[in-house]
């Protein structure tokens, strides 16, 4: 059974971590601890009256050699704690993606798995995308085949993004359920209450310089109101993707975010795409991106 840390002990650790990323170092592995480094640390522990200065000091030759040390070494059963800082690159955001999905397994945390989910869908993009697009919850086309808006739906939502000039290879697409309701029923809140911290923690890792959330579920969940699609949408706001104390990306971020109608709704009412196509203006306005004059017209 894993050790759970007290407040102070965890609180510390995490220091620690910001400190050796602060030096360039980003993975962590359990190794066995000598017998004279163990007898050195007892030693050290009881040391109160030490300089600081000095202290950080000590603190930064340990850390070199230690960091040497693993260099140099191979060590056996290597558990990685922390993903890197998801800035850092494209395969660092790659990395600290597949920790989030790994971290989701295979997932039991809500009703959803025993009602006929196939598999979790995840998230697929750019991870360094500009735009994220943010639906409800996976409907069948996209429960089979394990990718989020790949039916007709996600057929449309390819052709609002073709309208505003890029292609869906340059956004990043997610849910904030990553399991199919049974039928495709609308995501109870405690469904999607279960699942939006792995959508925040997506956020964090992506870093969008804009969210655009799809349907009433999303936005919801997102901005944390109860309100119609009416009053909602026509506006720019301001976000904050609240990830859980202690994972790799409580870093915090903060960009924006705009409410548009979902896909599905607009496939059963057409009428609304006009409103939707304004949504969108909002965004590129916002990006500076240039307006396709056709569809501008």
């Amino acid at each position: 059974m894993a050790k759970v840390l007290d407040k102070q002990t965890s609180e510390a650790v995490r220091e620690r971590i910001r400190f050796y990323r602060e030096l360039g170092v980003w993975d962590f592995y359990r190794r066995d601890v000598p017998e004279e480094l163990r007898a050195q640390l007892a030693a050290q522990s009881q040391v109160e009256s030490a300089p600081e200065s000095i202290e950080i000091e000590s603190e930064r030759e340990e850390l070199a050699k230690a960091t040497k040390a693993a260099q140099t070494s191979a060590p056996a059963a290597p558990v990685k704690i922390g993903a890197p800082l998801p800035e850092t690159s494209p395969a660092a955001r790659i990395s600290a993606l597949k920790v989030i999905r790994e971290d989701i397994g295979d997932c039991t945390r809500c009703v959803l798995h025993k009602q006929g989910r196939k598999q979790i869908v995840f998230g697929v993009g750019n991870t360094q995308a500009d735009i994220m697009f943010v639906g409800e919850a996976p409907g069948a086309d996209e429960d089979e085949q394990g990718e989020p808006f790949v039916g007709r739906a996600g057929q449309l939502l390819n052709n609002m993004i073709q309208a505003m000039g890029i292609k869906r290879e340059d956004v990043y697409i997610a849910n904030v359920c990553k399991c199919r309701p049974p039928n495709n029923r609308t995501p109870e809140k405690e469904e999607s209450d279960t699942c939006s911290p792995f959508l925040m923690r997506q956020i964090a890792v992506v870093r969008p310089k804009v969210i655009v959330a799809l349907g009433a579920v999303a936005s919801k969940a997102l901005l944390s109101v109860n309100d119609s699609m009416a009053n909602l949408r026509g506006k720019l706001y301001d976000f904050e993707a609240k990830v859980q104390p202690g994972v790799p990306e409580d870093i915090g971020f903060s960009t924006k975010l705009v409410v548009t109608y979902h896909p599905a709704y607009l496939l059963r009412d057409p009428r609304q795409k006009k409103e939707t196509w304004k949504d969108l203006q909002m965004v590129m306005k916002y990006l500076g991106m240039a307006v396709p004059k056709k569809a501008e017209e």
